[in-house]
């Protein structure tokens, strides 16, 4: 893994599993501190290429894996990630690093606070290590960093540093957020798991301004995955209205499904012959694994679910785009060379709408859910997938010329999740 371009192969790769090592904290075998050096003598190495961070603290951090090996000695863990390194997207505030949200009209910015799943991690033994890079302002003006296994593509985004620092093996986790895809993309680009809960399974905090954000955890493992998550809903719950994201306190052991919806979305016309035939390849395995599969033309439910989310990167992304424009037009107007000309394109797009046209697509995303409901009798769950192929290349904007639309990717297939409450 020191090697800068290393070829990602999902047979060979594996990440740095907080899981697989725990187990020597209890007898002394090894410790937090020891880990915790161990993640910074990766981040020494890949730091520099990949550029997951936009902060470090790293006196914080040996601080406090020094207090969580004392714990593990006494045999008192607070949990089962005490100790464990955990990297925040630098959207989420932390009381001890700054908050600068990727843009530069937010340079220095210091609120001194700490998310409420920032509060959770360190009530839980947590090491906050570091805040990673955001796209700006949580949309799709890219940061500086570079996917772990070729520099020349991109990370995704916007949780773009946190899937790179798992992705490097950094660290074993990060907290990312989504509110179209930017959990779920990047974390396929990097070669991570990632867990985008149900809309208000995890407390967001200071972070309620759109109706679609979530937050969720990046990991090396399965395991880690959970428990990071499980970890912070069972100490702050979910949003203001929402009983939060529920389950045991570790890893639900796999089930088999029956039945599973294949969604298609409006993602499939842009696939490549290779994704199409690696996905279908997946499908077939499922099927021999005794799985039923539905597809749009197999259920009138599942045509209807599908009409309904024809346009769903349209309807989610301008309705994200209303709801962001106050804030956004604010910061213009106080720093208006702070903010990109991307950031900037999408406002003008916002602010050219009417209620109505915010209506319009409020419906539109109300139809779609109540279709998605509908499905609940046909099948355990639906499946569809993560991104419509390998992570682009991005040599960055060209002078001069037209700004690329999309440069961490497209959301294409992300969208339709990111706009239902389960």
């Amino acid at each position: 893994m020191d090697d800068q371009t290393a070829v990602y192969d999902p047979q060979t790769y594996k990440g740095r599993s907080f899981f697989d090592t725990r187990g020597a904290f209890a007898d002394g075998a090894d410790t937090p501190i020891a880990y915790l050096e161990r993640c910074l003598e990766m981040v020494a190495a890949r730091e520099p290429v990949v550029k997951a961070f936009a902060s470090l603290n790293e006196d914080a951090a040996r601080a406090a894996a020094e207090a969580s090996a004392q714990r593990w000695k006494d045999g008192n863990p607070l949990s089962a990630i005490d100790g464990m390194p955990v990297g925040i997207k630098d959207l989420l505030e932390t009381k001890d690093m700054p908050t600068q949200m990727g843009c530069v009209a937010f340079d220095g910015n210091f609120p001194k606070n700490d998310n409420a799943a920032v509060w959770a991690l360190r009530q839980a033994g947590a090491v906050i290590f570091g805040k990673t890079v955001t796209a700006e302002l949580g949309g799709n003006h890219p940061g500086p960093t570079t996917n772990p296994f070729d520099p020349a593509r991109t990370p995704g985004g916007s949780s773009s540093g946190s899937a790179a620092a798992v992705g490097s093996a950094m660290i074993p986790a990060a907290i990312g957020t989504q509110v179209g895809g930017s959990i779920i993309r990047p974390a396929a680009f990097c070669g991570n798991f990632a867990l985008k809960p149900s809309q208000g399974g995890i407390h967001r905090g200071e972070r309620q301004a759109t109706s679609m954000s979530t937050h969720g955890p990046h990991a090396a493992s399965v395991e880690d995955m959970w428990q990071v998550a499980i970890e912070i809903a069972s100490r702050i719950g979910g949003d203001p209205g929402y009983p939060g994201l529920m389950g045991p306190m570790t890893t639900p052991h796999p089930t088999r499904p029956e039945r599973l919806i294949v969604l298609q979305t409006e993602g499939w016309e842009k696939l490549d012959t290779d994704t199409i035939s690696a996905f279908e390849q997946l499908m077939d395995a499922l099927q021999c694994a005794g799985v039923t599969l539905l597809r749009r033309g197999d259920h009138p439910w599942v045509e209807s679910f599908e009409a309904s989310i024809a346009n769903a990167t349209e309807v989610c992304g301008m309705i994200t785009a209303w709801e962001n424009r106050w804030f956004q037009r604010n910061l213009v107007d106080r720093c208006p060379d702070g903010v990109s000309a991307r950031t900037q394109a999408t406002l003008a797009k916002a602010e050219a709408m009417t209620l109505d046209d915010y209506h319009a697509l409020f419906l539109a995303r109300e139809t779609a859910r109540t279709c998605h409901k509908a499905l609940a009798p046909l099948a355990d769950a639906t499946i569809t997938l993560a991104c419509p192929g390998p992570a682009p290349l991005w040599p960055g904007d060209i002078p001069g010329k037209p700004l690329t639309p999309r440069p961490t990717g497209d959301a294409v297939f992300n969208y339709p999740s990111s706009a239902h409450r389960s």
